[in-house]
């Protein structure tokens, strides 16, 4: 678990700050200090970056020829006449192009992960009912290795990546790092939440180091490879078809606060030149399919565009709350979303839930009871997290679908009512996430059998007893007055 943030000290131990160095250079603003690379910062910015200064044409995009000898390759996310602020590519400058490979051929290699959660795909099961897992096990020696690929698990979703619209949450649980193979998403945008062990993930236009505490999105058509600094590594994926992540509207919180877009770090270039056979995984239609080729693909050595990984610490988040009285809703833990063909809906919402102060005077502190359009499925990174039903671990999992009633035990709601809290830090030393989305998930077969779920124990709001009632006598008076009064006016 990373140190606590709340000591200016421990923050400065975390972090490196924009001091120069011993070499006269600037780190980047931020990052921490076991985290080995360079970061360009920003969000939905146009950024630039060359490991060998110079290399990219000035005033045009692809000359006749490029330095180096170098080939030109555009890599285009949205239709070429999308309006130019949602216009999503990238320039490439590279060894080799991505087009130079040997075919392709369909692997069964892993039959955990889902992609059509359609009802009528025999293999997903709806349910209404409050589920969890516990922890899923990270995969022992005697399992043979398993690399990031190998140990993708779909626990839920909703929709189908060929109609471009709808979400998948994945879980990984690997022993080894990918050896001389790369993933491509052809079908849409990973984010990726390691929860243990970090991730240093290798891409085209550079490398993220990933810890516990820390997000990452790798987007439609990005080639990557993860290697395991700790060995192994368990962590969650929400991956959603048919849109982008983008920050939330502030709306009257004005310019600044959740997060803020000079936080998200993009690699910067980083080529490998190796003649040796590699394999390219290509997920489409939630196939895999595996592509050979004698030559590493990360020779990129330079490239500009908006068309970029990047990563994310979640100790930054602003978290913002009532200094008055009663909750605001839960959007203001809104980290990233994404929009769906719905206006007012979005596709996908990833939320976090860190420490933060709750001061709110008058009000029921605890999650108040509540049912919901949205569907909600949450995990947790690291620490305790007080606002679940039930037990919740590290690395476990919670599901809730749309309109299904949920709150907590009667004795936690007596403990708030009885008497005013004080001012007090919550989710202490703990981070927790919620994936949530407008459309209803369906479970898949793997999760649906897996012998970590457990039910919500229904038991638990039995004794949420009739107040009500014991107020009988005082109700009845107050009725029988305004009846009084009732028949007095009419008169």
């Amino acid at each position: 678990m990373p140190a606590s943030l709340e000591d200016p000290k421990e923050y400065q131990n975390v972090f490196h700050w924009a001091e120069t160095q011993k070499d006269g250079t600037i780190p980047s603003f931020g990052v921490r200090k076991n985290d080995p690379y360079e970061y360009q910062s920003g969000f939905n910015n146009i950024f630039e970056s060359e490991a060998v200064p110079g290399t990219i044409p000035k005033g045009q995009n692809s000359p006749r020829c490029v330095r180096f000898g170098l080939y030109a390759e555009q890599m285009t996310a949205t239709a070429f006449v999308a309006p130019r602020h949602l216009n999503k590519k990238a320039w490439l400058y590279r060894a080799r192009p991505a087009v130079a490979h040997q075919g392709f051929t369909e692997l069964s290699e892993n039959k955990d992960t889902e992609s059509n959660f359609l009802p009528i795909n025999p293999r997903v099961h709806l349910s209404p009912t409050q589920l969890a897992w516990l922890p899923f096990d990270v995969p022992a020696a005697a399992d043979g290795e398993i690399d990031f690929i190998s140990g993708l698990k779909t626990i839920a979703g909703s929709g189908e990546p060929t109609l471009r619209e709808g979400l998948a949450v994945h879980t990984f649980l690997a022993n080894t790092s990918m050896k001389q193979r790369a993933m491509v998403n052809s079908d849409g945008d990973y984010l990726i939440v390691p929860q243990q062990g970090s991730l240093d993930i290798q891409t085209e236009f550079g490398k993220l180091f990933v810890q516990p505490g820390e997000i990452c999105v790798i987007q439609r058509g990005q080639r990557f490879k993860v290697v395991l600094p700790d060995g192994e590594t368990r962590g969650y994926i929400l991956e959603i078809w048919g849109s982008n992540f983008q920050l939330p509207e502030l709306g009257p919180l004005g310019a600044n606060g959740l997060a803020n877009a000079r936080d998200f770090l993009h690699p910067v270039a980083n080529y490998e030149i190796e003649n040796s056979p590699w394999e390219i995984i290509y997920k489409l239609g939630g196939k895999l399919f595996k592509s050979k080729q004698n030559h590493s693909p990360f020779d990129v050595v330079a490239w500009h565009g908006n068309y970029v990984p990047y990563k994310y610490d979640l100790t930054k988040f602003v978290n913002v709350g009532s200094i008055s009285v009663d909750h605001i809703d839960p959007s203001i833990f809104c980290v990233l979303t994404a929009p769906s063909r719905d206006p007012t809906a979005p596709l996908a919402d990833f939320l976090i839930f860190s420490p933060r102060w709750d001061v709110a005077s008058h009000t029921y502190r605890p999650p108040y009871y509540h049912r919901n359009a949205a569907s909600e499925l949450m995990g947790l990174i690291y620490g305790e997290y007080a606002g679940r039903s039930d037990e919740f671990q590290p690395g476990g999992v919670s599901f809730e679908c749309g309109f299904v009633p949920h709150g907590v035990a009667y004795e936690e709601f007596k403990a708030a009512s009885a008497q005013p809290p004080p001012e007090m830090q919550i989710s202490k030393g703990a981070v927790a996430f919620m994936m949530e989305s407008s459309r209803p998930f369906t479970i898949t077969d793997w999760a649906w059998k897996s012998e970590k779920l457990h039910e919500h124990e229904p038991k638990m709001w039995d004794n949420l007893v009739d107040n009500f009632s014991t107020h009988k006598e005082e109700v009845d008076r107050i009725l029988a007055e305004g009846v009084k009064k009732l028949g007095i006016n009419g008169r």
